[in-house]
């Protein structure tokens, strides 16, 4: 089972970061619910196993690539941010540590094996990740645009993505940069 879920989400973040047109310095929010990657009901069966597992991977990729990750907690830490101080340098945090049954395993792991982990109460991403259907749309940018992925489980749970891009602004008049789309 391992060995799957580390080639799910490898292939997930290959297939993202291009779709996505991520870049060195972008910040990229992911939800993961370990209960739902086994196959359990959301919130149900938090698994630090499986959250170390998926969690190296989709660090260890998106570190090659310069990408900061910053980690959503769940509900009873009021969905909470986790990333690196270096992602946000001037950012106010919060002061409190993710448990398993507080914060989540996904979390868990972040906050033990960033360099210089802070939690933070909201963030804009660039775009984002999320496992298990744990609504991370609060913490995306204006505006998100869906991201249709091949990749889309990794274990048991459904995987949904969306980058963001500048609005449109100026009407019909209005020339856009093209790069920026």
């Amino acid at each position: 089972m391992k060995e799957k879920l580390v080639m799910q989400a490898t292939a997930l973040m290959e297939e993202f970061v291009e779709k996505a047109k991520l870049k060195a310095g972008d910040i990229m929010v992911i939800g993961c619910s370990t209960s739902e990657i086994i196959g359990s009901k959301i919130g149900s069966n938090s698994s630090p196993e499986t959250a170390a597992v998926v969690f190296d991977a989709i660090h260890g990729y998106a570190k090659e690539k310069g990408i900061y990750i910053a980690v959503q907690c769940c509900e009873h830490l009021n969905r909470a941010i986790v990333v690196e101080k270096a992602a946000v340098p001037f950012a106010d945090p919060v002061n409190v540590v993710p448990q398993p049954k507080a914060g989540g395993s996904f979390a868990t792991q972040a906050y033990a094996k960033f360099e210089n982990p802070v939690v933070l109460e909201e963030i804009k991403a660039d775009a984002g990740i999320d496992i298990g259907l744990t609504l991370i749309g609060m913490h995306l940018k204006k505006v998100a645009v869906p991201v249709r992925l091949e990749n889309k489980m990794i274990g048991e749970a459904l995987v949904v993505a969306a980058r963001t891009r500048h609005k449109f602004i100026g009407g019909v008049r209005a020339i856009y940069n093209e790069e920026l789309l």
